[in-house]
């Protein structure tokens, strides 16, 4: 079996999927660029670590695909001095390529084995500036604000805590609605008062806990 090579994967998935996808913000591109995704997918699934698939982590877990993670990072748009919260940190890639771009990030992870897996891959990578924290998002209280919010998991309507742990002037990226027709948004804390920008339509598990509730029928 021929080895793969990493790089050129690497840097296919970005000419091919994520750049034509309007991903053009060069932060974003040089951290999907340089930081290597493989090393946070599971062995089994590691081949397929730059194609334009879902792929599955423990627990029913997913890792988003390429192109829906570089449109949440250009859609954040992260500043160096940036404090970021992500909701759901399943393999960690994503709250590694925040932590590239941003001065701290608080992720939270409701599964204690994903959680120490992204530890151990953030610490690899060097990222010293990544904190994941072992907890439900739903039940947790996060004690502070930040200035942006990630969502890597769907929700049928946006909580309001979540709104709550927004700075002032903070953006938060969300999927929201119904399968198989969902949003992701941008919601911006514009004077305390949410306001909702369309970005593109997909589809994603939801975040445990923030799926519809069932609708009995008579």
């Amino acid at each position: 079996m021929s080895t793969i090579d990493y790089a050129k994967a690497r840097e296919l998935m970005v000419e091919q999927q994520v750049r034509p996808w309007d991903v053009l913000d060069p932060r974003v591109l040089d951290v999907l660029s340089t930081l290597p995704r493989d090393a946070f997918v599971p062995a089994p699934h590691r081949a397929l670590a730059y194609t334009d698939i879902p792929l599955p982590l423990a627990h029913g877990e997913f890792m988003m695909k390429p192109v829906v993670e570089g449109r949440a990072l250009q859609a954040l748009a992260l500043g160096a001095q940036d404090t970021v919260l992500e909701i759901g940190t399943g393999s960690g890639f994503l709250a590694a390529c925040m932590g590239r771009l941003a001065r701290e990030v608080v992720s939270v992870e409701r599964h204690a084995d994903l959680a120490d897996g992204a530890r151990a891959q953030l610490t690899a990578q060097g990222l010293a500036n990544v904190n994941v924290v072992h907890a439900d998002a739903l039940a947790w209280d996060a004690g502070r604000r930040f200035d942006a919010i990630c969502v890597t998991g769907a929700v049928d309507t946006i909580p309001q805590r979540f709104i709550d742990w927004l700075q002032p002037g903070g953006r938060m990226f969300v999927v929201r609605g119904r399968s198989p027709a969902m949003e992701a948004v941008l919601l911006h804390n514009d004077a305390g008062q949410p306001r909702i920008q369309s970005l593109f339509e997909t589809d994603l598990p939801y975040l445990a806990g923030a799926a519809p509730q069932p609708v009995f029928e008579f």
